[in-house]
């Protein structure tokens, strides 16, 4: 079953992951500094789940995740890659704006968030045409 997880940033400088979808059998949830350990921790707690169900004799439901980020933590997640300058020529919006989005101090409009997505998938099109000789 298709599960969607959405990665949201949380008020104390961390991340949250939780299954948005209603209609799984049980509910998970992971934390972590980085998105990658936020990440980490819920497919642990999916597996400790497993292995519950199992040693209880109870029949688990196996899940395939999609993982959803929030602007602010895919945003944190790629800083190491897209600096603001560059994220700010790719999708349009200020870097200023952009900074605000990450610290989470503004949460973006829906097309904002559709103008940055857009942008970003743009040059991820553009970047799968590049070869090398």
């Amino acid at each position: 079953m298709k599960t969607k997880v959405i990665i949201e940033g949380n008020n104390t400088d961390g991340f949250t992951a939780y299954i948005a979808d209603e209609g799984t059998p049980y509910g998970l949830i992971g934390e972590g500094n980085t998105v990658e350990e936020t990440k980490s921790d819920f497919l642990t707690a999916y597996q400790e789940m497993r292995e519950l169900y199992l040693e209880e004799g109870r029949a688990f439901q196996e899940l395939d995740f999609e993982f959803l980020y929030d602007l602010p933590s895919f945003l944190h997640s790629w800083a190491y890659a897209l600096t603001l300058a560059g994220l700010s020529r790719i999708t349009g919006i200020n870097q200023g704006q952009l900074s605000h989005y990450i610290n989470g101090t503004s949460r973006p409009a829906r097309r904002t968030v559709e103008k940055i997505q857009n942008g970003i998938s743009r040059f991820a099109s553009e970047l799968s045409d590049v070869k090398f000789a």
